[in-house]
């Protein structure tokens, strides 16, 4: 059977400091890089070893996936990177504090872009240096596909369309699959595998630095999910 593990970055230096992250790519904090090394010892623990790996292009994913298998002695599977699972772009409300941002557009306005599926932050204009057709790492992809801010509706195609084309087939063959990536990529996922409503997924929290596993036959029917951290002793 297929197995596909999910693993959002640990802690971030703007999840620290409470502000909305997005496509700025922010490092681990201490405790993120602690929480990586955790979920690489849960997965060791549970002999939970990918073949392969899937991050995004942004770096507290990546280090997360270093650090997770680094732990494990299993850093020599192949790793492979991609900008559509990147986080939810938050458009003009990146690097900005969060309780900030909920006094001024109010409570209704906020939960409904933050916890919500069809709305957008603010986009980024024409001249904002946090454009990502202003980083380098972006240089080679058709500007179109850029985004300038996200709805999780948004997020979900390109996640999706990455989980087909390059992650189905892996799990297809019976693979064990990790991909390390953000809370909104990720919920956008589950989203799909477990055929959840806009309205569900409004209450979906997809913790930092802890495995979730999905676990699929050969015909990539979903067998039931498992979440190894549950089941250590206290």
């Amino acid at each position: 059977m297929g197995k596909l593990i999910l693993l959002r970055h640990g802690e971030s230096l703007y999840n620290k400091e409470n502000l909305f992250t997005g496509w700025t790519d922010i490092d681990l904090s201490e405790k993120g890089k602690a929480e990586a090394r955790e979920a690489g010892r849960v997965l060791l623990e549970h002999g939970l070893f990918p073949d392969i790996c899937f991050t995004s292009w942004l770096k507290r994913a990546i280090h997360t996936a270093q650090l997770a298998l680094k732990e494990m002695e299993w850093e020599h599977i192949d790793c492979v990177k991609s900008w559509k699972v990147n986080e939810r772009h938050y458009g003009a409300w990146q690097s900005h504090n969060k309780k900030a941002i909920l006094k001024e557009v109010g409570e209704e306005r906020f939960l409904a872009v933050r916890r919500g599926y069809f709305e957008r932050p603010p986009a980024l204009k024409d001249e904002d240096p946090r454009l990502p057709e202003h980083d380098p790492k972006y240089a080679r992809l058709d500007p179109a596909l850029l985004p300038r801010s996200e709805s999780l509706e948004d997020t979900r195609k390109r996640t999706l369309n990455f989980f087909v084309e390059r992650i189905a087939p892996e799990l297809a063959r019976e693979k064990t699959v990790l991909l390390s990536a953000h809370g909104n990529s990720l919920r956008a996922l589950v989203m799909s595998i477990e055929r959840l409503t806009p309205a569900e997924i409004v209450n979906v929290e997809i913790p930092t630095g802890e495995p979730i596993v999905y676990v699929f036959d050969g015909t990539l029917h979903l067998v039931r999910k498992e979440r190894p951290a549950e089941w250590r002793n206290p």
